[in-house]
């Protein structure tokens, strides 16, 4: 014979504890262990199935004090020159000019961070000697910590040319990073913390500007000038220096 269900009901047991014991703080370990845990892992892993990403960051900039300037005379090609390496002026003869120079870094937003370069070089110049163009190399410390750990020399090249004499040049820009690949945020990249210019080289083809640049773009991670904006002014008196006013701004998204 055949058995049916007359009757049936759940039985539900139900387990209680004080708030401050040890059976309420496990719950609440492990719910958080359960729910929580998985959010940080992903935030700090910057997703699952994330491969590549890009972020903004304020550079921590600093001016070497490491320089080298030429300037054309004549429309011959003609110059002078003048750098912070010894080496080099060695090498100049009667062609050094040596500059009185002038150099403030700001901090205009008071972050612990310099955000602004203001330099000045005033090139002695005799009364013959006028100026057409010129080129003027800075090196950079740059160092980026956020997510990728970057610390690295770098450098940038300011050069302008005019059709007739002048007497001072302004130039004004932005100081800019320029990536070729992705960086791994894992580690400290060093590869780049070595001087742009060998200052130790007694060679003239190791301060030769086209050497130079050929190398520098050969990294993955170089600065350059952005919009660059130079003011000529005509008319130097036959004593007095040429002028070169320089101002560049360390751009806090890189």
């Amino acid at each position: 014979m055949g058995l049916y269900e007359v009757y049936s009901h759940p039985v539900l047991t139900r387990y209680k504890a004080s708030v401050c014991s040890r059976a309420s703080v496990f719950v609440l370990v492990v719910y958080l262990l359960t729910y929580i845990s998985p959010l940080l892992i992903t935030y700090r892993s910057q997703g699952f199935w994330l491969k590549q990403s890009s972020y903004e960051e304020q550079p921590q900039v600093r001016f070497q004090y490491e320089m080298l300037m030429i300037g054309v005379t004549d429309v011959s090609g003609d110059y002078v020159a003048w750098s912070t390496f010894s080496n080099f002026n060695n090498l100049l003869g009667d062609k050094l000019r040596i500059p009185t120079v002038s150099v403030r870094e700001s901090d205009r937003n008071g972050d612990g961070k310099p955000d602004r370069l203001s330099l000045q070089l005033s090139v002695p110049l005799s009364s013959k000697e006028q100026i057409y163009s010129i080129q003027l190399l800075l090196t950079f410390s740059y160092q980026l910590s956020r997510m990728s750990v970057v610390v690295m020399q770098t450098m940038v090249l300011l050069q302008s040319l005019s059709p007739v004499p002048v007497s001072q040049l302004f130039i004004s820009g932005d100081l800019k990073l320029q990536q070729k690949e992705p960086l791994s945020h894992r580690g400290v990249h060093t590869d780049y913390n070595v001087s742009v210019i060998d200052s130790e080289s007694p060679f003239a083809s190791t301060y030769d500007l086209t050497t130079i640049i050929r190398n520098y773009q050969e990294r993955n991670l170089t600065t350059y000038l952005s919009c660059p904006v130079p003011v000529w002014t005509v008319g130097r008196a036959a004593s007095a220096p040429f002028q070169i006013n320089a101002e560049i701004r360390y751009q806090w998204r890189q």
